[in-house]
């Protein structure tokens, strides 16, 4: 779906959740705040923004559930019938199963619906064993394993040694602590919610620090100033938005190429940055990857912080991930 020219919008998880995220406004939680469990790249701020659907769920919460329930296999099919990502019996998917994607189509199969659908069905149980002694979360884990007649029936988790064990992994894996070495799935989203929380802000030449968008320099290799545009140009836009996620990384974007690690082709991850040049040391150009072929960035003077295709230049020359060293200036 084609906003405009220039912002391109809905393909791929990421995106998708990225746009909802402009769309719905301020009111809802920070995406990218809690999530610390390894999750495949393209589930990241799908699970992140699921996360926050009512009090008993959180990112973590969820991405252990989905670990549990099928490894984050979109086509899993247990021997009783549940189906997707998220496990769902069709009888329950009749009843909580959710268009989360906004195609018009309600499919247990797509995890932009599975993902979603099974934090408000969490939320839905978690309101039904409410009265319930006990720990909520726990009760709702073993509802959603269970039943919530189960759980109501003996006043918290049931007796039952696959859903006590069923609740005993999830919460041990959703209460791991994060390795802190590799960059997060978090920080990459909180990055990537930085950047798209700034799309319409003037390109400036020079422009953008770790606070947000600032008057730029003169001047650029055309003649162009940005000494009266507050703005970003490319890499004070990744500067500004890693900066969020507590990494600094350096000014220019041949010196963020040097700063991060390559990627393998094929293996970029919502978060990534995008470089073009000819070389390493002619790097000109930088964008925040965020998942089916697009990113944020910020393009060139006369234009604003938006949302392309990564082949929108030819000369893309590489896929690098940042290192996490901490920020200093936020």
């Amino acid at each position: 779906m084609r906003a405009s020219a220039a912002v391109t919008i809905g393909v791929g998880a990421t995106a998708a959740v990225v746009v909802a995220a402009l769309v719905q406004g301020a009111g809802a939680n920070p995406i990218g705040t809690a999530l610390s469990l390894a999750v495949p790249g393209e589930y990241a701020s799908l699970i992140e923004a699921s996360g926050h659907t009512c009090p008993e769920v959180s990112p973590n919460l969820l991405a252990a559930l989905l670990t549990q329930e099928s490894g984050f296999n979109p086509k899993a099919s247990s021997p009783v019938g549940a189906q997707g990502v998220a496990q769902f019996m069709p009888s329950t998917w009749k009843l909580h199963g959710i268009d989360g994607n906004g195609d018009g189509k309600r499919d247990v199969w797509d995890p932009e619906d599975a993902i979603p659908s099974a934090a408000g069905y969490l939320c839905d149980i978690a309101n039904d064993v409410k009265s319930v002694p006990g720990d909520k979360q726990k009760n709702m884990l073993a509802a959603y394993n269970a039943g919530s007649g189960a759980v109501q029936k003996y006043g918290g988790v049931p007796p039952y040694k696959e859903t006590q064990n069923y609740v005993r992994t999830i919460t041990a894996l959703a209460n791991q602590p994060s390795g802190g070495k590799d960059l997060t799935p978090a920080q990459a989203s909180t990055a990537i919610n930085a950047a798209a929380a700034m799309i319409g802000t003037p390109y400036s030449w020079g422009g953008g620090n770790t606070a947000g968008p600032s008057t730029g320099i003169c001047c650029s290799p055309a003649g162009h100033t940005g000494t009266d545009i507050a703005g970003f140009d490319c890499s004070g836009l990744t500067l500004y938005a890693y900066a969020r996620a507590g990494i600094t990384l350096p000014r220019t974007a041949a010196q963020q190429y040097a700063a991060s690690e390559p990627v393998k082709p094929g293996e970029q991850q919502p978060g990534d940055l995008i470089f073009y040049g000819s070389s390493a040391a002619s790097i000109h150009h930088v964008g925040i990857y965020i998942g089916g072929g697009w990113m944020i960035n910020a393009p060139r003077p006369g234009t604003q912080v938006r949302i392309d295709p990564m082949d929108s230049m030819t000369d893309l020359y590489a896929i690098a991930r940042p290192a996490p060293h901490p920020s200093r200036e936020i």
